[in-house]
C-alpha cells in the first residue's frame, strides 16, 4: 500500500473515530439536558422558611405519573419517594439545625391538578410567620464585610447569628435588662424595656458598638 493510500485510511479512521466521539458526546448532553428538563417539570413548589438559625428553602418535586415525591431543603435531598401508588397525602421532615417539623400536604383540586401546601410546627405557613413575628425579634447587620442575622428567640431567650448559638450575659439595670455578646470584635447588646402599654408588653432592641440598630422585617 502507498503512502498516498496509508494516510487516506488514516484519515477515514480519524473521521469515523471524531463522528464516534462526537455522537458519544451528543447522547451524553442530550441525556443531561432531558434529566434536567425532567427534573425542573416535576418541580411544583417552592417556600423560603425564616428559622432561628437562618432562612431556609424548601423545594418539593411532585411526578403526577409515578407518584415520585422529592424534598430538598437548602439544595439538600433530605426525602425521596420514587414511586407512590396514592397521589395526594402529605410528607413530613425536619428543617434546619432546630430540627423544626415541616409537612407538606399534597391535595386533589380537580382532574389532575394538585395543591401544594405547607405546615410547619402543625401551622400554615402564613400562620407560623404571623407566630414568630410576635415571639422573636429579627436583625440584619454587615460587620467587617460580612452579613449577620441575629435573631432572639424572647420565649426562651436564646440568641442566634447566622446559625450559630451564641454565648450570652445577661444583667439588671435601672429600665429593664441588658443581654450582652459579641461578634468578632464588636461588643453587642439587647436591651429589654418595658414599653409601658399591655398590649405591646418588653421591648428589645439591638446595640452594636453603641449604636442602635433597626429591626428587620421578614
Amino acid at each position: 500500500m502507498c503512502d498516498l493510500q496509508k494516510a487516506a485510511v488514516l484519515n477515514l479512521d480519524q473521521l469515523v473515530a471524531m463522528d464516534s466521539q462526537e455522537e458519544i458526546l451528543y447522547e451524553d448532553e442530550l441525556r443531561s439536558r432531558y434529566g434536567h428538563l425532567e427534573k425542573m417539570t416535576d418541580l411544583v413548589a417552592v417556600w423560603e422558611v425564616a428559622l432561628s438559625d437562618g432562612v431556609h428553602k424548601i423545594e418539593f418535586e411532585h411526578g403526577t405519573t409515578s407518584g415520585k415525591r422529592v424534598v430538598y431543603v437548602d439544595g439538600k435531598e433530605v426525602l425521596r419517594r420514587d414511586w407512590m401508588f396514592k397521589l395526594v397525602g402529605k410528607e413530613t421532615f425536619s428543617v434546619g439545625g432546630t430540627e423544626t417539623k415541616a409537612t407538606i400536604n399534597i391535595d386533589a383540586v380537580s382532574g389532575f391538578a394538585y395543591e401544594y401546601t405547607l405546615e410547619v410546627n402543625g401551622k400554615s405557613l402564613k400562620k407560623y410567620m404571623e407566630n414568630r413575628s410576635k415571639t422573636s425579634n429579627t436583625w440584619v447587620i454587615t460587620l467587617d464585610g460580612v452579613d449577620c442575622r441575629i435573631v432572639l428567640e424572647k420565649d426562651t431567650m436564646e440568641l442566634w447569628c447566622n446559625g450559630k448559638k451564641m454565648e450570652t450575659a445577661g444583667e439588671f439595670v435601672d429600665d429593664g435588662t441588658e443581654t450582652h455578646f459579641t461578634i468578632g470584635d464588636h461588643e453587642c447588646c439587647i436591651k429589654a424595656v418595658s414599653s409601658g402599654k399591655r398590649r405591646e408588653g418588653i421591648i428589645h432592641s439591638l446595640i452594636v458598638d453603641e449604636t442602635k440598630i433597626p429591626e428587620a422585617a421578614e
